[in-house]
C-alpha cells in the first residue's frame, strides 16, 4: 500500500502534464529537451540523494540539574519512516557550542529512544540538543534537528546568563518572487527581529528618494507583514520604521531591477492562482516553464508564452497533502528566474487520536490507566509523557511533531512559535503562515547547481551499523596491498565476543561494517600480509566524526525560552531539590537482608588507587578524585570526561584544545605529577588513564595554583587489566550504542523497601514507544501518582507507516 500523500503527488503530476498538453492543443508547441532537462535533473537528485529528517519528542520543555532528559526519536527518509536507518547521533551542547554530552542511539523501524542524565552540579544555562544521522551531514546543517533546552539550578533558581536587553533591531524585506522590477506591482513582505532573535512589532512607511510616502508598514504577526509597491524607473526606496518604544531606524529596500519577472500568487485553498509580472524582457524570454514541486517531486508544470499572453494559471490544490509547495519559473536556458513558496493546508491530514481514562485516581500513589484509541489501519511509532500539570510549565506554541514534520523541517530559517500556525484554520492563521512562506526559503537543493550536474558531495555514507575503517601500512610506511586485518571483538557489558577479518584494498584501506553492540567494545586487532609476519604491519584507524568534540556554531538561534510563571517555577524547583535528595538516598541506601547486617572491611589508605599513585604535594588535599582503573570510559579525553563533573571548573571550546577556567584563571595541568601543557593531556587515550585528581583553588603545589589544578596519572603495569585470553594483539576501544536506562515507574501494588522514601517525580510516565493492541487498536498508559500531584498533563505524539503524524495533548 502506498502512502496516501505520495499517491496524491503522482495524481497531481499527471494532472500537471495534462495541463501542459492542453496548452499545446491551444497552439503552443510541445515541450522540448530544455523542459525535460529540468525535470530529469530533479528526478536524478531525488533518486540519488534521498532526504532524511529527524524529530525528537521530549518528556518536558525545560529541566533542572539532577534530572533526566528523556526523548523519543522519529526518523524519516523521503518523508517515510526510515526503516533501514540504524545510527542516530544526539548531542547536548552549551551556549558556546561545546559538547557536554553525546550519544549514539540504535534506530529500529524508524525510531529510537534516548536520554541525557544531567548531573546535580551541572552549570545552569541555555543548552541546545542537536540530532542527526551521518547521511544528513552531507547537506545543509540547517536541516538537522535542533532543540533549545533551559537547564535551571534547582537550589538557586538561576538559569544561567540572562539574555541581554534588546537594544537594537533589524528589518529584512522580501519581494514576492524574489525581485523588485520597474513598473511591476509587487507584494513585499518584511520581518522584524530584535538583537536576541525574537520578533518585534514595528510600524512606519516606505519612502522614495524624494521622501514621499509610497506604502505603509505595519506588523501583522510575529514581526511580519506585507505592503504593495509598484517601483518607478530610476527610484530607490527606504523604510522608516519605529518600535513600540519609539526607537526609529531607516532601512534600504532591495534595489529595483529595470527588467525582470516576478511571480505573484493568490492562495485560495482549493485553487492556487499564479500570475507572472514582467517588464523589459526581450523575445528570448517569451517561452517560460513553471514547475511546482513538493517533497522533491514535480506535482505541476505549465509552459507559458509571454508573446501569446499565456502568463497565468491555476493549480488545483484540493487533493494536495498538507505541506509546502515551491513554484519556480525558468527560462529556456534553465535559469530559475523567480520562486515563491505556498503552504497547502488540508483537513483530516493528521492522525486522529482519542484519549480517555479507564481508571483515573489523583490520590497519593494511586493507579491511573488511560486508553489511547488509534486508527484501525495505523502501524508505526507512538510516544507518550505524563507530567504534573501544576508544577511543570510548558510552551504551548513550541515545535512539536506536527509543526516540525509539516513546516519547520522544510524551512531554511527560524520560525517563531511554529505550533501556533496549526492552532486552527481561520483566515488570520492562514494569512500568518503565508507570511512565513514569504520570509523564508526552501533550500534543500539549488536548481542552478543540479542543472549543471553539481550535486552534493557525499562525505558520509548511509550508515546501517557501526563501522571500523582504517589503513594498513608496512613498517616502511607503504600501503599493504595484499593482506588483511583480523579482529577479536569483546563486549564487556554482556561478555560476548566475535571474530572478524577485513581484507585490505590495493590502497591499504580496510573496513569492517555494520557491527552492533552496546556500550564499549574491546577490539583486539592484528594486521597481516600474505606470507609475512603480522609485526611488519602497522594498523591505523580512521577517526569517526562522532569522536571529534570540536565546538559547532549553530545555524539556529540559541534563544532563551519564554518566561515561566514564577509560582509554577518556584514549586517546580523546590520539588526537584527534594527529588534529587531522594535519588541520592536511593543510590546510597543500605539494604538489610533477612535481618542480617552485612558489613564490609573498609579499605586501608595503602590499598587505594590514590595512595599507590599520588604522593608528596599531590596526596590528600581539597580535591575530587576519579579512579578509572575499574571503569570503562568512553570519553574522548580527560577534558571531555571532566565536563560538568566538577563544580566551578569550566571547560569550553574545542575539546582537543579546550579553554580551562576556575575563579577567573586557568588551573594548572599535571601529568604523572609533572607540569604539562593542555595539548599533551588532550592526546592521551582514556584507556591509559588510571587516576584523575582535581584540586580546588587554591592548590599549593605549583605556580599559579590559585586557580586550582588537574592532575592525571597514567596506568602502571598492575592496572593495565590485560585480557588473559588475548595474547599478542593490540587493543582499540570503540564506543557502541548507548544503553538507555529504564524510566523509573514505581508499582505501588507491590511492597518494596524503596517505597518508604518520598515520591517527588515530576514526569510520572514516559514511554518512547507505546505498544498498540492490534485487535482493539488501543494503547494503555498505566502509572502511579506521586505523593502530591493533583492534575496530569498528557502528551501523545506519533507517526504511522505512511509518514503521517498526529498529536494529542490533554489535561486530567
Amino acid at each position: 500500500m502506498q502512502r496516501p500523500s505520495l499517491k496524491k503527488l503522482r495524481i497531481l503530476l499527471t494532472a500537471g502534464l495534462m495541463a501542459t498538453a492542453v496548452w499545446g492543443s491551444l497552439g503552443f508547441s510541445r515541450p522540448d529537451d530544455w523542459t525535460e532537462r529540468i525535470i530529469k535533473a530533479l528526478e536524478k537528485f531525488t533518486n540519488n540523494y534521498p532526504q532524511e529528517k529527524v524529530y525528537l519528542h521530549f518528556d518536558k520543555d525545560y529541566y533542572a540539574s539532577g534530572e533526566n532528559i528523556w526523548f523519543s526519536a522519529y526518523l524519516t527518509l523521503n518523508d517515510l519512516p526510515a526503516l533501514g536507518a540504524r545510527n542516530l547521533y544526539a548531542e547536548l551542547r552549551d551556549a558556546k557550542g561545546a559538547i557536554v554530552q553525546k550519544e549514539l542511539l540504535l534506530v529500529n523501524e524508524g525510531g529510537a529512544a534516548g536520554q541525557f542524565a544531567l548531573p546535580e552540579n551541572m552549570k545552569p544555562g541555555l543548552y541546545q540538543i542537536r540530532a542527526y544521522t551521518a547521511w544528513m551531514l552531507n547537506y545543509d546543517s540547517t536541516f538537522l534537528f535542533y532543540k533549545n533546552i533551559q537547564v535551571l539550578d534547582p537550589k538557586t533558581g538561576k538559569s544561567g546568563d540572562d539574555a541581554p536587553a534588546a537594544k537594537d533591531y533589524a528589518v529584512q524585506f522580501f519581494p514576492e518572487g524574489g525581485d523588485l522590477v520597474t513598473d511591476v506591482n509587487s507584494l513585499v513582505a518584511f520581518k522584524a527581529i530584535d538583537q536576541n532573535g525574537y520578533p518585534i512589532k514595528v510600524a512606519g512607511a516606505v519612502r522614495d528618494s524624494k521622501d514621499q510616502q509610497v506604502a505603509v508598514i505595519e506588523t501583522l504577526h510575529d514581526g511580519m507583514g506585507t505592503f504593495e509597491l509598484k517601483p518607478v524607473a530610476g527610484e530607490s526606496y527606504k523604510a522608516v520604521v519605529a518600535t513600540a518604544a519609539g526607537q526609529q531606524k531607516t532601512f534600504n529596500l532591495p534595489a529595483v531591477k529595470s527588467g525582470g519577472i516576478a511571480l505573484k500568487v493568490y492562495n485560495r485553498g482549493a485553487r492556487i492562482f499564479y500570475l507572472t509580472g514582467f517588464n523589459g524582457l526581450d523575445t528570448s524570454m517569451n517561452e517560460l516553464l513553471l514547475i511546482a514541486t513538493m517533497q522533491n517531486q514535480v506535482i505541476y508544470k505549465a509552459n507559458l508564452n509571454i508573446s501569446e499572453g499565456k502568463v497565468s494559471g491555476l493549480i488545483p490544490a484540493a487533493n494536495i497533502p498538507t505541506g509546502i509547495i515551491t513554484l519556480t519559473l525558468f527560462d529556456q536556458k534553465g535559469n530559475p528566474l523567480s520562486e515563491r513558496l505556498v503552504y497547502v493546508r488540508q483537513k483530516n491530514d493528521q492522525i486522529e487520536y482519542f484519549l480517555d481514562p479507564q481508571e483515573l485516581n489523583k490520590g497519593p500513589r494511586q493507579r491511573t490507566e488511560l486508553v489511547l484509541q488509534v486508527p484501525d489501519s495505523m502501524r508505526g511509532r507512538i510516544s507518550a509523557s505524563v507530567t504534573d500539570a501544576d508544577q511543570v510549565g510548558f510552551d504551548p506554541w513550541g515545535n512539536n511533531i506536527v509543526s516540525n514534520t509539516l513546516l519547520t523541517s522544510d524551512i531554511h530559517g527560524y520560525v517563531h512559535n511554529p505550533a501556533w500556525y496549526f492552532r486552527n484554520d481561520s483566515a488570520s492563521t492562514l494569512q500568518a503562515i503565508d507570511l512565513v512562506m514569504l520570509t523564508n526559503g526552501w533550500r534543500r537543493f539549488s536548481w542552478k547547481q543540479i542543472l549543471q550536474d553539481k550535486y552534493p558531495q557525499i562525505r558520509y555514507p548511509y550508515e546501517q551499523g557501526i563501522n571500523i575503517t582504517g589503513k594498513a601500512r608496512t613498517a616502511g610506511g607503504q600501503p599493504v596491498t595484499d593482506g588483511s586485518v583480523n579482529f577479536l571483538i569483546k563486549i564487556p557489558v554482556d561478555s560476548s565476543s566475535a571474530f572478524a577479518s577485513a581484507p585490505v584494498s590495493p590502497d591499504g584501506s580496510f573496513q569492517l561494517n555494520n557491527l552492533f553492540y552496546n556500550d564499549t567494545a574491546n577490539v583486539y586487532f592484528q594486521g597481516s600480509m600474505t606470507n609475512k609476519k603480522w609485526k611488519d604491519v602497522d594498523v591505523q584507524f580512521d577517526r569517526h566524526f562522532f569522536d571529534v568534540y570540536a565546538s559547532v556554531k549553530t545555524p539556529v538561534p540559541l534563544l532563551p525560552p519564554p518566561p515561566l510563571d514564577n509560582r509554577i517555577l518556584k514549586n517546580y524547583l523546590a520539588t526537584v531539590v527534594e527529588s534529587n535528595n531522594v535519588n541520592r538516598r536511593i543510590n546510597n541506601r543500605t539494604i538489610q537482608l533477612q535481618g542480617v547486617d552485612i558489613t564490609a572491611k573498609k579499605p586501608t589508605e595503602a590499598e587505594t588507587t590514590e595512595k599507590r599513585y599520588a604522593n608528596g604535594m599531590f596526596s590528600g588535599g581539597n580535591a575530587m578524585t576519579f579512579d578509572l582503573t575499574n571503569e570503562n570510559v568512553t570519553s574522548f579525553n580527560v577534558f571531555q570526561y571532566l565536563q560538568a563533573r566538577v563544580p566551578g571548573l569550566q571547560i569550553t571550546g574545542d575539546i582537543s584544545n579546550p579553554v580551562l577556567s576556575w575563579r577567573g584563571g586557568a588551573p594548572g595541568v599535571y601529568l604523572d605529577q609533572m607540569p604539562v601543557d593542555i595539548g599533551t593531556v588532550a592526546n592521551i587515550p582514556m584507556a591509559d588513564v588510571a587516576l584523575i585528581k582535581v584540586f580546588r583553588p587554591p592548590f599549593m603545589g605549583g605556580i599559579g595554583g590559585g586557580n586550582g589544578a588537574i592532575a592525571i596519572w597514567t596506568r602502571r603495569g598492575g592496572d593495565s587489566r590485560p585480557d588473559p585470553t588475548v595474547k599478542g594483539l593490540e587493543l582499540l576501544k570503540k564506543g557502541g550504542y548507548k544503553i538507555i536506562k529504564e524510566f523509573y515507574s514505581p508499582d505501588y501494588s507491590v511492597r518494596k523497601p524503596v517505597h518508604d522514601l518520598p515520591d517527588k517525580r515530576l514526569t510520572l510516565y514516559w514511554n518512547p514507544s507505546l505498544t498498540v493492541d492490534s485487535t482493539n487498536h488501543t494503547a494503555r498508559l498505566i502509572f502511579y501518582n506521586n505523593d502530591n500531584t493533583k492534575n496530569f498533563r498528557v502528551v501523545v505524539e506519533g507517526m504511522d507507516q505512511y509518514g503521517r503524524v498526529g498529536r494529542i495533548e490533554k489535561n486530567f
